[in-house]
């Protein structure tokens, strides 16, 4: 099973990715069938670095996890690129082809003007329009006030419904005074062990593919103007 974190935070370190982090590690631990455990060490590599991934830690008789990670900071460039020429460089195209073919994702942002950063807006803006249908999402957000909490429900949760991605019920949000005190670790592992239940269907409910069944028959696709053109004959 393969886990993308795609991390939006922007300075290093980043408290956005240190809740990513922490996301992944109690997914590990969860879908290993150690929820109580300690903090697992993952080998993380950067995708938009052009490596593969690194593989983390399993328990016996547990699904083996590889997580994956995805730093948005450094395709900035290759993704307004995208924007205006059409094309994903290298770096970007193989972020993208990492988060498409994950079994489940974390996606964390911090939170700039109440709503995801453009950053990580823009990141699934350049997505193919059904790429995450089907696909376990587990949602995270820091923050430097815990007022813009709700920006996990009204902007990232319908951000996911409609790229038809499957949300955990539990989403994460990380405010500045929420590091070292209770609760945060209570939410977090909730929502790792939500995502890593998702994990056991992953297989049975990944997304349509973008092909027809052998068989079937497809419709010639018209050009706009020429049923455009028929309706005023």
């Amino acid at each position: 099973m393969r886990v993308v974190l795609v991390s939006a935070g922007l300075s290093v370190p980043s408290s956005t990715r240190l809740l990513g982090d922490r996301l992944a590690a109690a997914v590990v631990r969860r879908a290993a069938g150690d929820g109580a455990g300690g903090t697992d060490v993952i080998d993380r590599t950067d995708v938009a670095e052009g490596a593969d991934g690194a593989a983390s830690g399993s328990g016996s008789g547990s699904r083996n996890v590889e997580v994956q990670v995805v730093e948005l900071r450094e395709l900035a460039v290759e993704i307004a690129h995208h924007f205006t020429n059409g094309f994903p460089g290298p770096s970007l195209a193989a972020a993208l082809r990492a988060v498409t073919e994950a079994d489940a994702l974390i996606v964390v942002t911090p939170v700039f003007s109440a709503s995801y950063s453009g950053l990580f807006k823009s990141f699934f803006d350049v997505m193919e329009k059904d790429a995450l249908a089907g696909t376990p999402v587990l949602i995270g957000a820091t923050g430097g006030s815990a007022r813009h909490s709700l920006v996990l429900e009204h902007a990232m949760r319908p951000l996911f419904a409609y790229l038809r991605a499957v949300v955990v019920p539990t989403a994460v949000y990380a405010a500045s005074e929420d590091w070292g005190a209770d609760g945060l670790a209570e939410r977090i592992e909730r929502a790792a062990g939500e995502l890593a239940g998702q994990l056991g269907g992953a297989g049975a409910r990944r997304r349509t593919p973008a092909v027809s069944p052998a068989g079937a028959a497809v419709e010639d696709v018209v050009p706009f103007a020429e049923r455009l053109a028929a309706l005023r004959r």
